[in-house]
């Protein structure tokens, strides 16, 4: 089969890295790529949100399988596209990505489907906005409503905190469209954890569950990221609670959607929360998380090629998914003064010198004259496996040691809470 991956970073590395070992993959192609994916697959210089330019080019080279993996073109409707073309397409049509592409829907499917979430109200005025942040006091979550590359989220601990969040989304146009509506809602307490599931529009098959690290610094300080590093599977993840989100969270959303006209088939994330009342859900993604993908991909025994199948042709029924015993943990290495500003272009050494048992996902880089360099905030995800958590983690730090760019920032504490 030939196959295309829209993206460009480290989710979609681990994607095609996982799709290169498959037997049934004959030719593999990513749009965009990067320096790192080059490694496994043919590079296309399309961006990930040219959706006319995708759906062209996949005609135009006879593709057999597209897998959309970022949240935009997902939003702008590139399965649809791809699907009215005659090419199979892995992700959610652009009626069902809205579960991602608008916290206002998913807050209100939950609602009217009795999913337990946040205590919340929505506002498109800014004035209605302040005021309620008056009443319920804080600590109050602030959200924008639409895409905000994973930065739309502002967990504020007094009042002015929140409105001045209210004030940089929805006056000061922080995050353009996606901020004129905002969803302010109770700040829960609990573990966090982070469950992805294969979906094909009627079954719902969780993937290990994971950890993801937002904050930039150590001991979860400074300003939300994309994610810092990720770690699978959770240790708060017991058997009886994943029980409980099958039966009051994962089930429940999947029949939501569909009564609701939008059959979810692609990977349904979900963001939990762990309360002293239950599980509730913090936030769905429509699409693989990044960098919880990195290490669930060390872990998967299964070819991807064959699940992604079952996903598109409502067969998920009929397969049996396998995971490598253990666990695996993901290091992102940043760029000094990502999540803000950064300086690119720095040369990256070591790479050679990385331990084999160990794969770094490439996220931002480039590769010119046999020299990689950093593009991005998040430049590589060092991801090693082990017999168990505190392992995984120590090999993922171990393989990062002999990497080095000017200005490289990572976080030391990854995982480290369950390790000490």
């Amino acid at each position: 089969m030939k196959v295309l991956v829209v993206g460009g970073g480290g989710r979609e590395h681990a994607i095609c890295w996982k799709l290169a070992q498959s037997p049934r993959v004959t030719e593999l192609y990513c749009a965009p790529g990067n320096g790192g994916i080059a490694q496994v697959a043919t590079c296309v210089p399309i961006a990930a949100t040219d959706v006319e330019a995708m759906v062209r080019w996949a005609k135009e080279q006879a593709m057999d399988f597209v897998v959309v993996a970022p949240d935009d073109p997902l939003a702008l409707g590139m399965v649809d596209a791809l699907e009215a073309e005659g090419i199979r397409a892995f992700g959610p049509r652009k009626n069902a990505a809205i579960i991602e592409a608008s916290k206002a829907f998913s807050k209100e499917l939950m609602r009217k489907y009795h999913i337990p979430t946040a205590k919340y109200q929505t506002f498109t005025d800014e004035q209605a906005a302040l005021a309620y942040i008056d009443r319920e006091g804080a600590p109050i979550v602030v959200k924008a409503d639409g895409l905000a590359l994973g930065k739309g989220v502002t967990v504020a601990a007094t009042a002015e905190e929140a409105k001045a969040a209210v004030r940089d989304m929805m006056e000061g146009g922080k995050f353009g469209a996606s901020g004129r509506t905002v969803v302010i809602e109770e700040c829960m307490t609990g573990p966090e954890v982070t469950v992805l599931a294969f979906a094909d529009g009627k079954t719902v098959v969780p993937m290990l569950s994971s950890q993801d690290h937002k904050r930039a610094y150590d001991g979860n300080q400074g300003p939300n990221t994309g994610g810092m590093g990720a770690f699978c599977p959770s240790p708060n993840y017991t058997p009886e609670i994943a029980e409980r989100c099958m039966r009051e969270i994962f089930l429940p959303t999947m029949e939501a959607m569909r009564a609701e006209g939008r059959p979810f088939q692609g990977v349904l994330y979900f963001g939990l929360m762990l309360t002293p009342d239950g599980p509730k859900v913090v936030e769905y993604n429509a699409r693989f998380g990044d960098p919880e993908t990195q290490p669930l991909m060390m872990m998967l025994e299964t070819d991807l090629m064959d699940i992604f199948e079952a996903c598109v042709d409502g067969t998920l029924d009929r397969l049996t998914i396998t995971w490598k015993p253990g666990a695996a943990c993901c290091l992102v290495l940043a760029s000094g003064g990502y999540p803000l500003s950064y300086q690119k272009g720095y040369p990256i050494s070591g790479l050679d010198q990385v331990p084999e048992w160990a794969t770094v996902f490439h996220a931002g880089t480039r590769l010119e004259d046999g020299v990689y360099t950093n593009q991005g905030g998040r430049v590589l995800g060092v991801t090693a496996t082990g017999r168990d958590l505190a392992d995984a983690v120590a090999r993922a730090y171990e393989a990062a040691r002999p990497i080095h760019w000017t200005d490289m920032h990572f976080r030391t504490d990854i995982g480290k809470v369950w390790v000490d």
